[in-house]
């Protein structure tokens, strides 16, 4: 299989995280620098990192600045719902903060800066494996009067992306690229710097600056990885397939204890995994798209990985 992926969030991890943390310091307020003029609390580059900034989960990206975004009233939406600094909240407008600053800082245009990484950025030469629209174009029509973007294979999949937002996505891979670019950011230490528990938000989610802590309790990821030799290596798991697979055990709402994985997930699919301890490293590419052609459900994607994962658990225990 020699397929082109469209890594969505795993921008963050792999592009995103590793230039804010080599250019931009951890501490220091962006408030003024980012517009929030009248934000009380100190906004700074570790909360964005950690998610536990207070910004909401996503505005589309029109070219104005978040914080005057922010000052308007939007209708009633999950992606567009307010929230607090202090809790996590997954946002993606926290990355595109981290990529505005990181061009403020190095004069330099975000795509050229996450080229370093190895990866592809859009607008690629090969089209991923295109999903439908999902819920981020329903709320870009709730939240701005401007038309959705139109679709380019060449660019991301989702409305937001599209139309040019930095920093949370817009980078594509195939799998002896991924490879690589893996190889390079293990070596250069960038997942043992993530991998460090910045933010809590009860015994479900703890972030670190661009990764997760991965549970061991029934039906999570961690149950499965459990099971991995030390010594793993870094490996690259493809699997294009369209055919639904067998669904993922239910999820244990105890999440169980930490697994020693950390992680991150795509929307479209892919998904990151690693382990601090021996600096294992596990990648795998998937896509979402059902065999009907339309989008997966959150449960669907689940099994997919799940089933990918299992496959490479047992042939490591044969």
């Amino acid at each position: 299989m020699s397929g082109f992926y469209d890594l969505a969030s795993l921008t963050k991890p792999l592009v995103t995280a590793p230039l804010a943390l080599a250019f931009l310091d951890l501490e220091a307020d962006r408030r003024w620098a980012l517009g929030f003029h009248e934000r009380e609390s100190p906004l700074t580059v570790r909360q964005l990192l950690s998610h536990s900034s207070g910004l909401p989960p996503w505005r589309p990206f029109t070219g104005e600045p978040v914080a005057a975004q922010l000052r308007r009233e939007v209708p009633d939406h999950p992606l567009l719902r307010s929230v607090t600094p202090g809790p996590i909240t997954y946002s993606d407008l926290n990355y595109r903060l981290l990529a505005e600053l990181l061009v403020m800082e190095t004069g330099v245009p975000f795509p050229r800066l996450g080229a370093a990484s190895g990866l592809s950025p859009a607008p690629w030469a090969a089209a991923p494996v295109v999903i439908p629209d999902a819920a981020d174009a329903e709320a870009w029509r709730l939240a701005t009067d401007r038309p959705l973007p139109a679709r380019d294979p060449r660019l991301p999949h989702d409305a937001n992306a599209r139309a040019g937002m930095l920093g949370h996505a817009g980078f594509g891979t195939t799998a002896p690229q991924l490879r690589a670019a893996l190889a390079r950011w293990v070596a250069a230490g960038w997942p043992g710097r993530m991998a460090v528990e910045a933010a809590a938000d009860g015994p479900r989610t703890r972030w670190g600056l661009g990764l997760q802590v991965l549970f061991s309790g029934g039906g999570w990821f961690g149950q499965l990885l459990s099971k991995l030799p030390r010594g793993l290596g870094l490996r690259v798991l493809e699997d294009s397939t369209e055919a639904p697979p067998s669904p993922a055990p239910p999820q244990d709402p105890d999440p169980g204890p930490p697994s020693g994985w950390w992680f991150h997930l795509g929307y479209t699919g892919p998904a990151l995994f690693y382990r601090p301890s021996d600096q294992s490293c596990l990648a795998l590419l998937v896509h979402r798209r059902g065999p009907a052609g339309g989008l997966l459900e959150v449960e669907a994607l689940r099994a997919r990985r799940w089933a990918a994962l299992a496959r490479f658990v047992g042939q490591c225990e044969e």
